[in-house]
């Protein structure tokens, strides 16, 4: 259990650093100034991979940016949406190389979409199956184990995330490379700013798999009583 708890402090601790340095990145390259949008650059990249049958929209909120493939919609934030800075054409590209996975029939992308339905209704009851798994953990473990099973998915689709985000982020800087829409020396940071974006989805999925171990030793441990 304190390996547990140990486990589970340095997993904050990472996503507490992660998303300083993601937000310390965004807020630095919003400040370099680019000629075109997010909306525009979203545009181009989508016209320029040939896809013709995806809309690029706004949406509320910040850093609510993302790709919707049931209705095929480029969602950008209002500052992506219509900021010109470096910050949001590498986000507007990110968002852009999902559609190209999806244009392409990415793999992992498709695994992703798959599990959506299966992790929506994980993610409604997992909470409680699991607390109710625990009261009655020596009477009916069957329960608990229900619980572990579907926090799994969870913890699966966590880690499916990661090659598809990774994938879509490469996707975007090779394509700003070939695009030349920003400098040489630009192109390094636009790269470190998704990298940093990446990184939160890495340190999400460790988080889950430590939460999913963990239940697993109260399970292991309340079924041999």
């Amino acid at each position: 259990m304190n390996l547990y708890w140990g486990i589970f402090l340095l997993t904050m601790l990472a996503s507490w650093l992660v998303s300083a340095l993601f937000e310390r990145r965004m807020k630095q390259y919003s400040a370099i100034r680019t000629s075109m949008t997010g909306k525009e650059v979203a545009e181009r990249m989508l016209r320029e991979n040939g896809i013709t049958d995806v809309q690029v929209v706004s949406t509320g909120g910040i850093l609510t940016d993302h790709y919707n493939p049931m209705n095929k919609t480029v969602n950008l934030s209002a500052d992506v949406y219509n900021g010109a800075t470096l910050a949001t054409m590498a986000v507007a590209a990110h968002e852009c190389g999902h559609a190209v996975q999806h244009a392409v029939g990415y793999v992992p992308l498709r695994m992703r979409s798959a599990l959506v339905p299966v992790v929506n209704f994980s993610a409604r009851w997992v909470t409680w199956v699991i607390l109710a798994g625990m009261l009655v953990l020596q009477q009916f473990p069957q329960l608990m184990l229900f619980g572990i099973g579907l926090f799994a998915m969870t913890t699966l689709f966590s880690f499916i995330t990661l090659p598809v985000e990774i994938n879509a982020s490469a996707r975007a800087i090779n394509w700003l490379e070939e695009s030349m829409l920003i400098s040489r020396e630009d192109l390094p940071k636009a790269s470190a700013a998704l990298r940093a974006a990446a990184y939160t989805y890495v340190v999400a999925a460790l988080s889950s798999l430590a939460t999913l171990l963990y239940y697993v030793a109260i399970y292991l441990g309340g079924s041999r009583r």
